[in-house]
């Protein structure tokens, strides 16, 4: 028979027959958990599928089908004699050889014996062996002629054993068995029935921990289940293999500048560092270090990529020449796009670049919302940056040679983080910087290291020696930090602080108009800013009618209201429909789909706005997609009024431009006054021109005296503050408008003091 040995390791397990101690198998029971046993269980597992008997719960006693069938092939007869039980194996197991036969019968009679010894009668020993014969026969058939082979039949047991099972597992050990044991819930039953723990030993291992709730062989067969299909996937075993950040005590840009070549020596292992660096040690050397850095791998001949503020969106062309068919589960899914993957640098790397895309892509599908239709739109993004990086950063690639992709920013989508795991899976360094602490990266993940700062500094181009690359002094550093102190938080603004801006139209009483007119717009209700942006309260009212009907106090209010920074319309139309504008013939260009083509308009050799600082350009440009898309003017993606709307907005007077061109969001905001005396109704063009500078965070008052209706005909909805201030007057001359500051400055005194 064979004897129970005692292994050095838990690959004892795996090694063959003749390799081993002479005739020595392996009895173990483990009931404690460790990341190395995991790993065993499953390595355990398999062999015992291959070869060998998994039993998930009790062994099930012999049923009557089962009893009946012994008995009609071998009687009820039973004999306490080795001899009987061999001839009785003979019959009952005809595929086993007489030294396996010979080996059962031996450990057989001897579990009998002690049965004996213990005082059991005939009765229980005659039940015993038939329970034994039975469960040989229908559990344990397919390996029995197998037992003492050099690849020797494992048995993996789960549960609390019984009595009986556990004399049926020491016969099959003694007859050349390895046999596992996995007990959950611990030793103390197994040692109620093996108090000496003769028929096995019992694993011990440092820092055992009891097995986690989910831990089974349920679970470790869906994740071999699982495994098993992603090997289907990937094909063949890699040949390489990545080690991240591991390999060196360096962090940072020391550890990315060491050489690939001297990173480690193991046989097909690459280095690679996978950093992201939050914030700044230095301000003063920030930018130095950047620029020196990108040197120093220049110099060292490394393939670098530097991507700057975001990874710009894929082409449509890009899109289109990814592959992709109808798929009806991820795993196919994945595996046709991989496909797409063929790099010419070699089979090593295109099979390592397609297993690292599977694996992350797998990952990125267990997300709760993810959906097949989500995942694929993913998988072609990260396939496409991955087709247009690929020759910079893998061209001639050789082991253990290691490129580098440098991202000054941070991940603002699922995508780029996609992307980046990707990148970090491969022969390439990821660094990403992050110098201002006011961003946030979406990317998350566990090989990621991440290294942070105190200081911020707002840094939007890498310094490279082919760009203006600009260093500040401790001076502009002490500047930058008082401007923080000074301008954030606190009240008071800067010039120019701000490049974008919300306008917000007040509610308010006619007398208010000539309180808040000439107040900065920091100064009034309601304004407010958050991060990058102004909540300016603006004035857009139409005031009807004459108070008394003085008409002589009415435009002495009318003039009052005019500054140096007020646009004053007094023909109205202002604009008129059919007059010539030349921005009609560009319409079509600059509109299209139903979006404003904003960047078309900024490069076109008829950009109007071209000199006009870009943030203004853009802000402008922004506010005139905002009008559009509200659909504030009736018409609107009915009738093709939105080309009306472009073409109005882009054929501003220069005077108009340049009044924007000076507005400061947080000072006095510009002005406009729109005098409607006469019969003569407003065109369409007169209530885009004033809709558009109210977004922009003009100051708009409409006098009418007649109370006829004017722009307000062509809103979709109600957008000026109506003021009803006395009675209508029809055919009113306007006079000369121009100041008088002295008779004004009376004019209001008066007014305050009530003083005639």
């Amino acid at each position: 028979m064979f004897v129970h040995g005692k292994i050095q390791g838990l690959n004892d397990f795996f090694i063959s027959l003749n390799q081993r101690t002479s005739k020595t198998v392996y009895f173990y029971r483990i009931s404690g958990y460790a990341s190395q046993i995991d790993e065993f269980i499953r390595k355990y597992y398999e062999a015992a599928r291959r070869n060998g008997v998994i039993i998930e719960g009790k062994l099930p006693n012999p049923d009557e089908k089962n009893l009946a069938y012994y008995q009609e092939m071998m009687g009820m007869t039973f004999q306490m004699d080795r001899g009987f039980i061999e001839e009785s194996l003979r019959k009952w197991l005809p595929r086993m050889n007489g030294t396996q036969r010979g080996n059962i019968a031996d450990a057989m009679h001897n579990e009998l014996e002690a049965l004996q010894s213990a005082g059991k009668n005939e009765n229980i020993l005659k039940n015993a062996y038939i329970k034994f014969m039975c469960w040989l026969y229908y559990k344990f058939e397919r390996i029995v002629n197998k037992l003492g082979e050099n690849d020797i039949p494992k048995i993996l047991y789960e549960g609390e054993v019984s009595s009986y099972e556990l004399m049926l597992l020491s016969i099959l050990a003694h007859a050349g068995c390895d046999i596992v044991l996995l007990q959950y819930e611990g030793d103390q039953k197994y040692l109620q029935l093996d108090q000496g723990s003769e028929k096995s030993n019992a694993l011990v291992l440092s820092q055992m921990t009891a097995f986690p709730n989910t831990f089974n062989l349920r679970f470790i067969r869906e994740k071999l289940q699982e495994a098993s299909s992603r090997e289907r996937l990937y094909g063949k075993a890699l040949e390489i293999v990545g080690v991240t950040n591991t390999w060196t005590n360096e962090k940072g840009l020391e550890a990315i500048k060491i050489s690939s070549g001297v990173r480690g020596d193991e046989k097909n292992h690459f280095y690679n560092c996978y950093y992201r660096i939050n914030g700044v040690q230095d301000k003063l050397t920030y930018i130095s270090e950047l620029y020196h850095f990108n040197l120093a791998l220049k110099n060292s001949e490394r393939k670098v990529v530097i991507v700057e503020g975001e990874i710009m969106s894929p082409t449509v062309e890009e899109i289109a020449a990814i592959h992709r068919k109808n798929y009806m589960s991820k795993e196919q899914m994945l595996s046709d796009l991989a496909q797409n993957i063929q790099f010419t640098t070699g089979a090593q790397l295109r099979q390592l670049v397609m297993k690292s895309f599977i694996d992350v892509m797998l990952l990125e599908a267990e997300k709760p919302e993810m959906n097949l239709n989500k995942l694929m739109n993913k998988a072609v993004y990260v396939l496409c940056w991955l087709k247009r990086y690929e020759a910079q950063l893998f061209m001639n690639w050789r082991m253990p040679e290691v490129s580098c992709f440098i991202y000054m920013g941070t991940c603002k989508n699922d995508n780029e983080a996609l992307f980046m795991k990707l990148l970090s899976r491969l022969p390439v360094d990821v660094l990403i910087l992050n110098p201002s602490l006011n961003s946030r990266c979406c990317l998350e993940d566990c090989l990621l290291e991440e290294i942070n700062y105190e200081y911020t500094l707002q840094v939007k181009q890498y310094p490279k020696e082919d760009n203006n690359v600009q260093m500040a002094t401790v001076a502009h550093h002490a500047e930058a930090e008082l401007d923080t102190l000074l301008y954030q938080d606190t009240g008071i603004y800067r010039n120019k602080q701000y490049m974008k801006a919300n306008s917000i139209t007040l509610k308010t009483m006619y007398e208010e108009i000539r309180i808040l007119w000439p107040e900065e717009l920091r100064c009034r209700q309601h304004f407010s800013t958050t991060l990058d942006l102004v909540n300016m309260p603006v004035i857009f009212s139409k005031v009807s009618g004459v108070r008394n009907k003085n008409v002589t106090q009415y435009w002495e209010e009318v003039k009052e209201l005019i500054e140096e920074e007020t646009y004053v319309v007094k023909e109205v139309p202002f604009i008129e429909s059919a007059a010539f504008n030349p921005m009609k013939a560009y319409v079509n260009e600059f509109f299209k789909n139903g979006t404003l083509q904003k960047e078309k308009i900024k490069t076109h050799g008829h950009n109007p706005f071209d000199f006009l600082r870009e943030e203004i350009q853009d802000y402008m440009l922004d506010k005139l997609s905002l009008l559009i898309n509200q659909k504030l003017i009736k018409g609107t993606f009915e009738n093709g009024t939105e080309y009306t709307i472009v073409a109005t907005v882009l054929n501003l007077p220069k005077e108009l431009l340049r009044m924007i061109q000076r507005f400061d969001f947080t000072k006095k905001n510009p002005k406009l006054i729109y005098i409607h005396t006469g019969e003569k109704l407003p065109s369409l063009e007169d209530a885009v021109l004033m809709t558009y500078l109210n977004l922009i965070g003009f100051d708009i008052v409409c006098f009418t005296p007649t109370g006829y209706q004017g722009i307000e005909k062509y809103f979709n909805k109600s957008l000026m503050e109506q003021h009803q201030i006395g009675e209508y007057m029809y055919d009113l001359q306007i006079p000369s408008l121009e100041k008088n500051s002295l008779n004004t400055l009376r004019a209001w005194s008066n007014k305050i003091f009530k003083r005639n």
